[in-house]
């Protein structure tokens, strides 16, 4: 089923930051920004691990996450953004890790991704007020 709207879809591609929102069992918080994310299909988003120790502990703990993305739209003047919801996996081979690996470093060759984490999203929420 899909969750991901076209112009959920359209708002990712113009995000330059998403942050992704973890908990540890006991409920301890941690939310970090994530440059290479992006969404793959009508419900799932790949976010590449470079630095992400305590946010990898946690999905091992918990994988119910929140991930967030938005940016200002200079035509309409506007802020545009999204909050997703859903169960993360990490992944340290095969086809996704390498395409995320590329990624990294066809743009940052210094960068050595460790992982990526794919978000099985079930929920979304336009982060905007409508009034």
């Amino acid at each position: 089923m899909a969750v991901i709207t076209g112009e959920m879809k359209e708002v990712a591609s113009k995000t330059q930051l998403f942050a992704i929102g973890t908990s540890s069992k006991a409920g301890e918080p941690n939310v970090v920004p994530v440059t290479f994310a992006k969404l793959l299909a009508d419900d799932h988003i790949m976010l590449v691990d470079n630095f992400m120790a305590k946010t990898e502990a946690n999905i091992k703990e918990n994988p119910r996450v929140a991930v967030s993305c938005w940016f200002f739209n200079p035509e309409t003047k506007s802020h545009q953004g999204y909050q997703f919801k859903g169960n993360a996996t990490f992944e340290y081979s095969g086809k996704l890790f390498d395409e995320g690996y590329q990624w990294v470093k066809s743009t940052m060759p210094p960068i050595n991704p460790k992982a990526v984490v794919i978000v099985k999203v079930t929920e979304a929420y336009d982060l905007v007020p409508h009034i």
